[in-house]
């Protein structure tokens, strides 16, 4: 096990979407920061530099910091045009620099359903590689971060290692997120780990529902251990025990979530607060 304390940070938006809000419950969890994804501001990715600005400042003046962006890079049809997509990235990664984020998170495309990903290979492969070379010309020490998920290329153990072999960009791993995939995750993770920059904390039941972690059968106690004795630290918290506001905008359409139908909450603190005291227990046994 590492001498070294590992590092939480949160999607706080899912305790409110006002940065207020979001700032109380990670000074109430004793989280080191966010990974910003949405504030009254709007998502991430559409930050003008004032705004950013502003909740930097708010930020500091609390003693938290911004880990990553958990921005929808990546969240969009492989079939529409990549400029727009090129595009927001470079607004991505300025509003990083002024952040101080060391981390965009992306996705590798939805797909066609119904069609074989092996078809759409190249053009992902093709166009990731693009964001790194842009990410690494742009903004030196700023780390494109490829997270698994359902709808996309990258929603495999075989396929992320694709990505993450042939491009230049890191992994962020998510239990949850292959369980919802029908994904061995003790498997994924020996596949993932020596790729892998930092863990979303999720986990979920054998048919997808979310629940908090340690509950699911996402392997996430081993996981987690082992993470933190090769030496990593960073965790992002991502509840997802609760409907927030904007969770239907962050879905394919067609699609939804199932979160908080086995473990339910009153509030969005009090799901926000199960979820990182989840997360702290989890810690805490590894480490006796």
């Amino acid at each position: 096990m590492s001498d070294r304390k590992p590092m939480l940070f949160a999607f706080a938006d899912e305790a409110g979407g006002e940065l207020s809000k979001q700032i109380a419950a990670m000074k109430r969890n004793g989280l080191m920061g966010v990974e910003l994804r949405g504030t009254e501001y709007g998502n991430v990715s559409d930050l003008r530099p004032e705004q950013a600005k502003d909740i930097n400042s708010r930020l500091q003046a609390e003693g938290l910091r911004v880990w990553s962006l958990g921005s929808p890079l990546g969240k969009t049809n492989i079939t529409e045009p990549f400029g727009p997509v090129l595009e927001k990235l470079k607004r991505t990664l300025e509003t990083a620099e002024i952040l101080g984020a060391q981390n965009i998170r992306i996705f590798s495309f939805y797909l066609p359903r119904g069609e074989q990903p092996e078809k759409y290979r190249s053009e992902v492969i093709d166009r990731l590689g693009k964001m790194a070379e842009i990410a690494d010309a742009l903004h030196t020490g700023v780390t494109l971060c490829h997270e698994n998920e359902k709808g996309i290329y990258g929603d495999s153990a075989e396929r992320c290692l694709d990505i993450l072999k042939s491009t230049g960009v890191f992994g962020i791993f998510d239990p949850a997120n292959f369980v919802q995939c029908s994904v061995d995750t003790a498997a994924a993770w020996d596949m993932l780990k020596d790729r892998t920059r930092y863990l979303h904390i999720k986990d979920a039941l054998s048919d997808g529902r979310v629940v908090p972690a340690g509950c699911g059968v996402g392997n996430l106690t081993k996981i987690v251990k082992e993470f933190i004795s090769m030496g990593g630290r960073a965790m992002t918290v991502e509840p997802h025990l609760k409907v927030f506001d904007g969770l239907a905008g962050l879905e394919r359409e067609g699609e939804r979530s199932q979160v908080g139908e086995v473990y339910t909450y009153p509030s969005a603190d009090a799901a926000f607060d199960a979820a990182c005291d989840a997360i702290k227990e989890v810690i805490e046994v590894i480490s006796a």
